[in-house]
This record gives structure tokens, sequence and C-alpha cells, in this order.
């Protein structure tokens, strides 16, 4: 079953003379439980497109969708959820705070939040405010945000951009458990570990699936 759907998307930020196109009719499609990874060089389009299949923007030309509906008009993290590369936690509320945040707000119950926690090494971090904590920390910190609903769908930009290498594997390792429950997963990524990871990879050039 598909629960994501780029289909004939073309968009560009600017305007006149300034105005660059970063996506050219790019189609492209997410099923449940799969892991799709977008890869490309910097500026070929890989977080363009995750903005758009998370909501965050709507493209100029053509249709995203996530399970049949436009994402920028859902607003429930247990349907889409994201990790852009600037994170957006709470800086003054603590890690455990961030992470069911989507849950508190949403009415939904948060069972497996504890194993979470600790699957991504932040058991004993879970008191402390996400501002007092290391980039890596508040990335993986982002990362158990997205999962803690089980989302249908989970948008990840470069999730092992502040990792080391035991971490990554954790990284990793919630992406595959998450997808063997059925979550349908984005990832764009330049990280050849994430790339094998993945069931499938699309590659972007200048905007473009080639």
């Amino acid at each position: 079953m598909t629960v994501l759907a780029v289909t004939g998307v073309s968009h560009a930020y600017g305007d006149g003379d300034g105005r660059v196109l970063v996506l050219d009719d790019v189609t492209m499609q997410v099923g449940t439980g799969e892991v799709v990874c977008v890869a490309g060089p910097s500026g070929s389009g890989k977080s363009s497109l995750c903005h758009l299949a998370a909501g965050f923007e709507l493209p100029d030309v053509g249709a995203v969708t996530v399970n049949g509906v436009p994402p920028s008009t859902l607003d429930d993290w247990a349907v889409v959820a994201a990790l852009p590369q600037q994170h957006g936690l709470l800086g003054e509320l603590t890690v455990l705070q961030n992470v069911t945040l989507p849950a508190v707000r949403g009415g939904h119950d948060t069972d497996h939040v504890d194993e979470l926690l600790a699957a991504l090494d932040l058991d004993l971090l879970a008191d402390r405010t996400a501002g007092e904590t290391s980039l890596g920390e508040q990335q993986r910190t982002a990362l158990a945000r997205v999962m803690v609903l089980s989302p249908r769908l989970a948008v990840l930009d470069e999730p092992t951009g502040h990792q080391d290498d035991d971490h990554v594997e954790q990284v990793l390792a919630a992406v595959r458990r998450a997808a063997a429950t059925g979550t349908g997963v984005l990832v764009a990524s330049h990280d050849e570990r994430v790339l094998d990871a993945a069931d499938r990879v699309v590659r972007l050039d200048r905007g473009r699936v080639v």
C-alpha cells in the first residue's frame, strides 16, 4: 500500500531572474513499512522533497499526498511526523517532554516511550532539558519524537548527520523497527550506511530523479 505519493512535482524558490528550480517533475512513492532513501549531492533537492512530504511547503506543480491527503492539511504526528535538519526541539523542555509532545497534543498514548528512549541511548537524559544536550543527543531526541506515535509516514532529513558510529547503528535500528511495524520512511541522506539499510534508493541530481 502506498503511504506517500509524489506525482509530477516541480518546486522553485525565489522570483524573477533569481528563481531557482529545486525539484523538476519528480515522481516517487513510499509504501507501508518501506524505507526509501533519497540520495544525491548537496543542492540536489533532498531537503526540499522532505519539506513537501512533511507538509511544510506546497509544491508549485504536481501533487504530494500521504494516505491520499495533502500532508499540509494534516496536523497529527500519528499520520506524518518529521525530523528536520534543525531538529525543532523546545530547549526549555526536557528530553522526555519533547519526545512525548506530539502525544500530549494529540491525546495519544505513549506506551513504548521508555523502550524508545533506551534504544536511542536517551534514557539517562530523559529529565535533562534539550538545551543542555549535545547536537547528537538532540538529533536522537527529535528522532524519538518522530517515532513515538508509530506514524504512517516518517520523514527524516539527514538523521545520522550528528552521530558517531555507535549511534548511527542505533538510529538505523530504530528506523528498521519502525518500518517493521508498518511505518513508511522517507529518509534523505548521503551516508552510505543509510543507503545500504534502505529498501530502495531514489537518486536526485539537480532536482530530477536519475
